[in-house]
């Protein structure tokens, strides 16, 4: 859409508030609202002022004035607002010089896809990330000095087969048991209706959906698949897709999040990321080397695999992202790669044998990320390998989880913690700065505001399980 059509649909569909978003820095949408006779052709230049000295990890309060800059391509009707709302996802600019906000991971995104048609290996980078999520009826927390807790309840979970119901009605079992959530039919899966629903708000607003279905995990755990996209708009669709998710799930009177491992014992939430290269209409990862991959595709998987525990950084980016990364369990800790084995960190996926379905899957992210960061990230891991032919080794066919320990331990893996992943970037991160993609500034601001906003205030609080350790000694 141009900024004239965007204009148009105001009008055509009444709408009186238009929505600017953006995303801060951890990877949450930020949002002010203006009145839709504000919007005029000339704000899809100047844009609006806005103080971004409250955003976390962004400006000091002596250089807080900043601009949103709205992108008229993303404008789309909020679904769920009372008063017809138009939103519009944004750029951050600075006022004066009115040069992309080196923090704004949007525009990092951008950067990363100019410098990737800059090297001329390719035009398009294409995104279909899996952003797994659970659907839960309640959850409580609460952190002070003297008391910590959080309480999880879902009318699906397998602990409340003994529990009556909340309304008084009998309970009529139908819980999938721990890990057998992969894809019962009702009235074991309660949650079909209303993922259907996400479907079709998602579908009205021009995001190709491919399925969904009921995830392995018991009390709730849901995928829904969107088509692969561009990386920007990939990422935009992520934020548009977690949006629609969580206000379906509020309006039925249900609570969504794609924490990593929100359930101890059962599958945590992951957010497996489909990636490949075009160059016009040609797939460059389609070829007649391993598992019908391309050189080009074996080089990007070396990069990948190379800086992985520098991306985890980028693509695990919470504390509770390496609570699903745990060697043994479900998520693939172990850096390696293979045709159709779920238990490799990167996967080819063999389901097409279309040149254009030829694409490599990266098992380790999870949905915490910001989207426009991680996504960034792996594209230029994978271009480093290209530009450098890094070979990946060989592929590892057997089941990585039933391997001896001798066998394992010459593996390498993913980082234990988010401390560690801190600094494996800190050690390999010139990568990133190729084409000023990444600035050493924006890393330094990530890596602090990491250890001082989630590493640190974790670290200082007694955890309740050391209590059942402890308490006794």
């Amino acid at each position: 859409m141009t900024p004239k059509q965007v204009l148009g649909m105001v009008s055509d569909h009444q709408i009186q508030f238009v929505d600017l978003r953006f995303m801060d820095f951890p990877g949450m949408w930020q949002h002010l609202t203006i009145p839709a006779w504000r919007l005029t052709e000339e704000t899809f230049e100047q844009g609006q002022g806005f103080d971004g000295s409250s955003i976390r990890g962004w400006r000091a309060i002596n250089e807080s004035d900043m601009l949103v800059v709205p992108d008229p391509t993303t404008a789309f009707i909020d679904p769920f607002r009372p008063h017809p709302t138009l939103c519009l996802i944004c750029d951050v600019r600075d006022p004066i010089t009115r040069v992309e906000y080196h923090r704004d991971a949007r525009n990092v995104a951008k950067r990363a896809v100019r410098y990737l048609q800059q090297t001329g290996i390719a035009d398009v980078c294409n995104f279909g990330p899996e952003a797994e999520f659970f659907v839960f009826d309640e959850i409580r927390y609460e952190s002070g000095p003297n008391h910590a807790f959080y309480a999880i309840d879902s009318v699906e979970g397998h602990w409340n087969t003994g529990q009556k119901s909340r309304e008084g009605a009998p309970n009529l079992g139908y819980k999938p048991r721990p890990k057998e959530g992969y894809f019962p039919v009702p009235p074991t899966d309660t949650l079909v209706d209303l993922r259907s629903e996400i479907v079709l708000a998602l579908e009205r607003m021009g995001v190709k959906i491919d399925v969904h279905h009921h995830e392995v995990g018991s009390g709730g755990q849901c995928e829904i698949d969107f088509r692969y996209q561009p990386l920007v708009r990939a990422a935009d669709v992520l934020a548009l897709f977690k949006y629609v998710v969580k206000n379906t799930c509020r309006k039925h009177g249900k609570t969504a999040t794609f924490m990593p491992k929100p359930l101890f014992g059962d599958n945590g939430n992951g957010m497996h990321c489909h990636f490949s290269l075009w160059k016009g209409e040609t797939p460059l990862f389609a070829g007649d080397a391993y598992a019908g991959l391309s050189e080009m595709a074996l080089h990007a998987i070396g990069g990948i695999l190379k800086h992985a525990r520098a991306l985890c950084a980028w693509t695990n980016p919470t504390t509770n992202s390496y609570k699903r990364l745990v060697p043994g369990f479900e998520a693939p800790v172990n850096l390696a790669y293979s045709h159709r084995n779920r238990s490799a960190a990167i996967r080819i996926p063999m389901y097409d044998p279309s040149p254009k379905a030829k694409r490599i899957e990266y098992r380790c992210p999870d949905g915490s990320c910001n989207p426009y960061f991680a996504f960034s990230a792996i594209l230029m891991a994978a271009l480093d390998g290209i530009e450098n032919k890094i070979d990946p080794g060989p592929a590892l066919e057997k089941d990585i989880y039933d391997l001896p320990p001798e066998e394992l331990a010459e593996i390498p893996s993913t980082p234990a913690s988010l401390e560690e992943a801190l600094a494996e970037l800190e050690r390999d991160h010139d990568f990133l700065l190729k084409g000023d993609v990444f600035t050493e500034d924006l890393l330094q601001a990530w890596v602090e505001y990491k250890r001082k906003h989630e590493i640190q205030p974790l670290r200082l609080r007694p955890h309740p399980y050391e209590f059942y350790l402890y308490h006794d000694i």
